[in-house]
């Protein structure tokens, strides 16, 4: 923890926006981390998938303790043109990205999740949507120093917005592939046991959840922009 500490002083003392740079781009490399659970669990390889599983939480808690640090060090005023419970909402939203990955890598992990084989390209599929939409969030919240720099104003906001514009785009495609995934597990839910269909609509949902948060954050920064 004095690490961190030290660490995060470091990032304040050059920017107050560079420690919700890193704690974003720790949440998605908890996302990141899901394509090699993913592939271990849909190769029933459950030694592989705890040990990605294992990852994931570590980075999920590295990210917990990022938060926990800027919560206390970020300045109560900061001269900048949004006030702190606006950045402090960011970082909310940032944490749903990593929590999240952490829940679905716990879940499957303990219940040994079996995804039907007619559903495990379109899961793939699903799952790389999402984590392209959580790249994009960061990609726009790594635009925050520039913005900073320039006031919340200028060429640099067009940029942001026009991110936020993909980051929107790339989100309702996440909703468009979650529709279908959904619709083959429907088709095929008399033959499967009736608890691993609640479980597999709600892993469904969780994995779309990834890309929600990571929506919201892009909302959250147009309302620092507003501001």
């Amino acid at each position: 923890m004095a690490l961190l500490s030290g660490t995060l002083n470091g990032l304040f003392g050059a920017s107050p926006i560079k420690p919700l740079q890193e704690h974003m781009s720790r949440a998605h490399e908890c996302v990141i981390g899901l394509r090699e659970f993913l592939e271990a669990t849909l190769a029933n390889d459950w030694a592989r998938a705890e040990a990605a599983q294992g990852k994931i939480a570590d980075l999920e808690n590295a990210a917990d303790e990022l938060k926990m640090e800027i919560r206390l060090h970020l300045p109560k005023s900061l001269f900048m043109p949004a006030p702190r419970e606006d950045f402090l909402e960011l970082l909310h939203v940032q944490e749903r990205i990593a929590n999240r990955a952490r829940d679905i890598a716990g879940i499957m992990l303990g219940r040994k999740m079996d995804i039907p084989v007619n559903m495990a390209d379109p899961m793939r599929e699903y799952l790389a949507a999402c984590t392209a939409t959580s790249a994009q969030a960061l990609k726009a919240i790594n635009e925050l120093d520039e913005l900073l720099e320039t006031g919340f104003s200028g060429p640099e906001v067009d940029l942001v917005q026009n991110l936020i514009r993909e980051l929107n785009q790339l989100e309702h495609q996440t909703d468009v592939l979650q529709i279908d995934i959904r619709s083959k597990l429907f088709a095929q839910e008399k033959d499967l046991p009736p608890v691993d269909v609640v479980f597999l609509y709600k892993i469904i949902d969780w994995v779309g959840d990834l890309a929600d948060a990571a929506q919201q954050v892009g909302s959250r920064l147009q309302i620092l922009i507003a501001r």
